[in-house]
This record gives structure tokens, C-alpha cells and sequence, in this order.
């Protein structure tokens, strides 16, 4: 899913997808110097790219760790807000024809651009991040979201004063869903009497939920007003229009998505309100995907990161959650070991 943390509207608009982030334009970063025989790693980030904070940057990590371990050299592209397929496949078409191997796309709009791209290039490996792809030559990346965001449930239910709780979801598609799927199985598991309150902030192809931090303030004071004293927000820049509106409610608590949001510099004076956040591990990944192309055995197919495996997980920051930590590993044992099946819808 894509994501983006930056209250900022001007250029939000990630997800991760897996999602989304705030970004006016298409940015390009290239290591200098391009020795005969080094390895070369392309990424295409989705909108918002390296420095949003949330999943453009985890993925940057797993370059970053890449890069300095096999001493490749690197092309970043970044998408650009309101652009068509076809952008998507020619940034991915001049990384491959520049001779970069592994390409990595970020995020699940690029799933079609990544089909047809990889096609046309079966010598060149490309992954994929958020979603599944068909060509023969992808590594899909992807994540159990509805796991990590069943412990956000059990914690919300346990924080939570009087069980009325709510979820925000940038976009009304299947990845989201997963998790609000998780979050609310999580909250009912934990106290059956709870209500949790759902509300996306678009739908279909209209991605707009994932950058709008007014809409996710708007929603989240709408929640507020009905009782809620937890919020988990899905919604990549919209998020922080929510965490924000949180924060200004006397023991009301704000779950993030992404990434550790209270560590977001542009969230610093809300990481008090920020009880925890459902990570996803991209940077994983990524260098996976990488390193498996450098050792010559390139993975292919889906990698499925999940729980047990720490491709999701909960932060801890503050110590917010260090007085429940004891119940979240019970939960977390129980999805690992089967025990708790979590759904994938609502």
C-alpha cells in the first residue's frame, strides 16, 4: 500500500495502494559513476517516493541496505500524482532498457504496468510490491496486512475506555479491506461487546482518499463525536489529517499505518496520541528480491511476508502498548500457530 505521512495537501495524495504519498512531480536519484559489471538496481516508487516517511521510504531502506552491501548502483524514478497506465510502463520501461536488474515497483497501481513490462523484458527480474503479478519473471511482494492489524484491534479494545472504536480506509478496494478485516475481528475477539465504526474515504478508481488529510480529519471528528476514543486510519496521507484530529481529543488514542508514525518529523507534536502503528516490512523485501537476483537465483512468484515471519508488525514507540504487550503476544502466537484465523474481508 502506499502511504505518506505530510499533513501538507498541497501535493499529498500511499500504499500501499500500498497507496500513497505527496509528491508534485516525477523525481529521478542516480548513484554516480557506472563501472562495467556492478550490479544495477532500478526502483519506481509511487507517488510521494523516497522521503514520504511511510512505504516509499521502507522500500528505500531495503535499496539503501542493498546497495551498500553489493556496492550496485541505483535509479530511483518517482510516479507523479493524476498520471495514465502508460507513464507507469515507460518508467519502468527505461529502467530495464538502462540495463537496471532487479526493477522494483512500489505499490499496487503498478501491477499492469508491471505485467506487460516484464513481458517484454523476460531476461530482466522485476518485483512487485502490494500485489501479484502473471509474467513469469516477477517477485510479488506481499503482506498478511489483516494480520498486524488484528493485534491493532486487540489493542484498541484494550485502551479503549468504553469499546467504541473506528477504522478509516483511504480507498474502499480489497487491500484496504484486509484491514479493516483484521482490525474489526481483532476488537470483537477482544471484547464481543465493542462497536467499531468503518468509514472509507472513496471509492473505485478514485485514489483521492489516500491524500486527502482533510477528509481523514473530517471523518475521524465525525467518529469522535460518536464516541470513539480509538482510531486506526489506512489511508496513506489522509492518515495524518486523522492522527492530527485525534490528538486534539482529551484520552483519545490514533493508530498509524506504514510506518512508525511517531516518528514522523511532521507528526512530532501528535506522538503522544500515537498509540501504535501496523508496520509492513518492505524494506524486507526488497532486499530479498535483490539479493536472491545477485546470488543468480532470482525469486520469482509471490513471497508472502507475514507475521510470523515479521513482515508485519506493531511498534512500540513511547511504550504505549508495554501494558498490554503481554495479551499481543498471545495474540500474535495464536495467528502464528493457526490457533486464530484472520479474515480478509468484513
Amino acid at each position: 500500500m502506499r502511504r505518506v505521512s505530510k499533513i501538507t495537501a498541497a501535493c499529498a495524495v500511499t500504499a500501499t495502494l500500498a497507496l500513497t504519498a505527496s509528491a508534485c512531480g516525477e523525481s529521478s536519484t542516480e548513484s554516480s559513476g557506472s563501472d562495467k559489471g556492478k550490479m544495477k538496481i532500478g526502483m519506481a516508487y509511487d507517488v510521494g517516493g523516497r522521503g514520504d516517511n511511510s512505504f516509499n521510504d521502507s522500500a528505500a531502506r531495503g535499496l539503501d541496505k542493498a546497495k551498500s552491501e553489493f556496492g550496485a548502483e541505483t535509479k530511483e524514478l518517482t510516479a507523479k500524482t493524476g498520471e495514465t497506465p502508460a507513464d507507469r510502463e515507460q518508467r519502468l520501461e527505461s529502467l530495464a532498457e538502462g540495463g537496471y536488474n532487479p526493477v522494483v515497483a512500489v505499490g499496487f497501481a503498478y501491477k499492469d504496468a508491471v505485467d506487460k513490462v516484464a513481458a517484454k523484458y523476460p531476461k530482466v527480474n522485476f518485483g512487485l510490491v502490494d500485489s501479484v503479478a502473471t509474467a513469469k519473471n516477477v517477485d510479488s511482494i506481499v503482506f498478511t496486512e489483516e494480520q498486524g492489524s488484528y493485534l491493532a484491534g486487540v489493542a484498541a479494545a484494550l485502551k479503549s475506555k468504553d469499546g467504541q472504536v473506528g477504522f478509516i480506509g483511504g480507498v474502499d478496494l480489497p487491500l484496504i479491506k484486509k484491514f479493516a478485516a483484521g482490525f474489526q475481528q481483532g476488537v470483537l475477539d477482544t471484547n464481543p461487546k465493542a462497536k467499531v465504526q468503518i468509514q472509507y474515504l472513496s471509492t473505485g478508481s478514485d485514489l483521492s482518499g489516500f491524500g486527502s488529510p482533510d477528509k481523514g480529519s473530517a471523518a475521524a471528528k465525525g467518529m469522535l463525536d460518536k464516541g470513539a476514543d480509538v482510531i486506526f486510519a489506512a489511508a496513506g496521507g489522509s492518515g495524518a489529517g486523522s492522527i492530527e484530529a485525534v490528538a486534539g481529543k482529551k484520552g483519545a488514542w490514533s493508530i498509524g499505518v506504514d510506518s512508525d508514525q511517531a516518528l514522523d518529523p511532521s507528526l512530532a507534536k501528535y506522538k503522544d496520541t500515537i498509540m501504535t502503528s501496523v508496520v509492513k516490512n518492505v524494506d524486507g523485501g526488497v532486499y530479498d528480491l535483490v539479493k536472491s537476483v545477485k546470488d543468480g537465483k532470482p525469486l520469482t512468484g509471490t513471497q508472502t511476508y507475514t507475521l510470523a515471519k515479521d513482515g508485519v508488525s506493531l511498534t512500540t514507540t513511547g511504550d504505549h502498548i508495554k501494558d498490554i504487550q503481554t495479551k499481543l503476544d498471545e495474540a500474535k502466537k495464536k495467528i502464528a500457530d493457526g490457533t486464530i484465523k484472520v479474515k480478509t474481508t468484513t
